[in-house]
């Protein structure tokens, strides 16, 4: 394969470009497309195969509509049962249909299901995709071909376009915010996600060194029962912690639990920081501070890139189309 074919380009590949590649006419690939009669199996064969290193395929959505079709962006989700992920989605969904354009959802977390799996569903039926793939997102490109992949959280990614999010800085704003309410004890609840540690707790390990903080570092599934268990063990284990700074603000509702049932006040005797600023955090118990991220800001993000990559107005891997977002530090009860 070339460095051409291999790099993510910016405009879709289309019927007219198959045609073309293949010397046919465009009613021929067509009919190859859709196993139609008329054309022989090594002419079909041929056409596909092109087709597959372009990376067309005919949207579900366009057959048999007029030139003029609405684009249809598909958006993989590793968990909607975590309340980020509807959000996320739902500041997608609203930026696209202000565009006119179809949305396509796939939750891939459940089962053995892969970003990946994501990818093979949602290929046939968009033309662009937006989605939190990790460590999938170069295969994720290589199998869109020419349509545009859009991949968060995962800078080191090689899709068309990256937004990715600034860690080390959130991770400052927490600790400085802990430090200034005279908090010596402090301890990052992660999660157990792939590898040693999150890009979130190497941000936050990085910052409390560079703070001569020391840092009690636990780990737990990321969920609210589970944030529960580990922080009920880490509190069995040192009753001194008072400040705790943790993964996401699903995670930190089941924190603020464990301390509830330790008998331990927030903020008070244990003030607590989340990250992502979903609206859970404004419903429970404390009202729960956090790292907060415009949400409506990051899909706005996210569409606003797939359509400059669809446009030919960004060029794909170019640093114009690798974004940086920050949060904000929402103060609330619990810290």
């Amino acid at each position: 394969m070339t460095s051409s074919s291999s790099s993510p380009q910016v405009r879709r590949a289309t019927i007219l470009d198959v045609a073309a590649a293949a010397g046919v006419s465009r009613q021929t690939v067509t009919r190859a497309m859709n196993d139609m009669p008329g054309i022989s199996a090594s002419t079909r064969e041929r056409v596909q195969q092109l087709a597959a290193e372009l990376g067309y395929s005919p949207s579900r959505f366009a057959k048999g509509l007029v030139q003029g079709a609405r684009t249809s962006l598909g958006l993989a989700i590793p968990d909607l049962t975590n309340p980020y992920f509807p959000a996320f989605a739902s500041s997608v969904v609203e930026e696209a249909t202000q565009r006119g354009w179809n949305v396509v959802v796939d939750d891939f977390g459940h089962g053995s299901g892969s970003g990946l799996d994501a990818v093979a569903r949602l290929g046939p039926q968009v033309d662009a995709l937006v989605g939190y793939l990790g460590a999938s997102s170069t295969e994720a490109q290589s199998m869109m071909g020419r349509r545009p992949v859009v991949v968060l959280d995962f800078p080191s990614g090689q899709a068309a376009g990256l937004i990715s999010f600034d860690y080390a800085y959130a991770a400052q704003l927490a600790l400085e915010r802990l430090k200034s309410v005279r908090r010596r004890r402090i301890a990052y609840l992660d999660a157990d996600l792939e590898g040693p540690a999150t890009t979130r707790g190497l941000a936050v390990a990085a910052a409390a060194a560079d703070a001569g903080l020391e840092l009690t570092l636990r780990r737990s599934a990321d969920s609210a029962s589970a944030a529960r268990e580990a922080v009920r063990s880490m509190l069995e284990h040192d009753g001194r912690i008072d400040g705790l700074l943790v993964f996401n603000d699903l995670m930190a509702a089941g924190a603020l639990k464990a301390l509830h049932d330790a008998g331990r006040r927030v903020p008070e005797d244990c003030a607590v920081i989340g990250m992502d600023g979903i609206p859970l955090g404004e419903l429970v118990t404390p009202e729960l501070t956090t790292l907060s991220l415009d949400l409506r800001a990051v899909g706005r993000a996210a569409v606003d890139l797939v359509d400059n990559l669809i446009s030919g107005r960004l060029q794909a891997g170019s640093p114009d189309s690798e974004l940086v977002l920050k949060h904000q530090l929402v103060l609330r009860q619990s810290a």
